[in-house]
């Protein structure tokens, strides 16, 4: 039975992302493929206002932005911290949390004093990713992953990226900014989301 999803066969593909953490993560989940893979900064593709009220909208548009600007396949990923005890916050906002210059410590401050003030007993969390992989033809394919987990204070570790010295995945004592980079990419929302993918679109 043919496979419901496209197969990926051309020799670029652009990440629809200016992060270079995010970069070097889908890089080296990408190492050994037969083609090359760019970022959207690379192309100075300007990243775009993020209008929808989903990660699978906001994956989805701006892997379509980078499409449309480029003519090339685009990967993006819309991924996030959701906190149940502040009502899935920050959730599609995670990145504005930190600001116009992305000040992360600022950001998982607002997270820890929003969480005291409900009480703070209920400190679960959990990272989402989503991915979309578009092609200049307008199709697209769509991925979901996640890893759950508790919120710790203060922050610990400087290895990892955003709210990452925060986060403790259920089962570790590590948080992601104290854990090897690989074991992080193995155990991630971010593998998790990119494993469907590749079952599904590069077999």
């Amino acid at each position: 039975m043919a496979s419901p999803h496209r197969i990926f066969t051309e020799t670029d593909l652009v990440l629809a992302s200016h992060n270079a953490g995010k970069l070097r993560e889908i890089s080296a989940l990408f190492e050994g493929r037969p083609f090359q893979v760019t970022s959207a900064a690379d192309h100075d593709v300007p990243e775009p206002e993020e209008t929808e009220d989903s990660f699978i909208g906001n994956a989805v548009l701006k892997a379509r932005h980078t499409v449309e600007a480029t003519g090339k396949p685009a990967i993006a990923d819309d991924s996030g911290l959701v906190v149940p005890a502040l009502n899935g916050a920050p959730g599609i906002y995670s990145a504005r949390w930190a600001g116009p210059d992305r000040d992360f410590i600022m950001a998982m401050q607002k997270v820890n004093s929003s969480l005291a003030a409900t009480g703070g007993a209920d400190r679960r969390a959990y990272f989402t990713c989503v991915l979309a992989l578009a092609w200049p033809d307008g199709h697209h394919e769509v991925f979901e992953g996640r890893v759950d987990g508790d919120l710790i204070w203060p922050p610990r570790g400087d290895r990892g990226f955003g709210y990452d010295p925060m986060f403790v995945a259920r089962g570790y004592d590590l948080t992601f900014g104290e854990m090897d980079p690989q074991e992080k990419l193995d155990i991630g929302h971010r593998a998790d989301a990119f494993a469907k993918l590749v079952a599904a679109c590069f077999p």
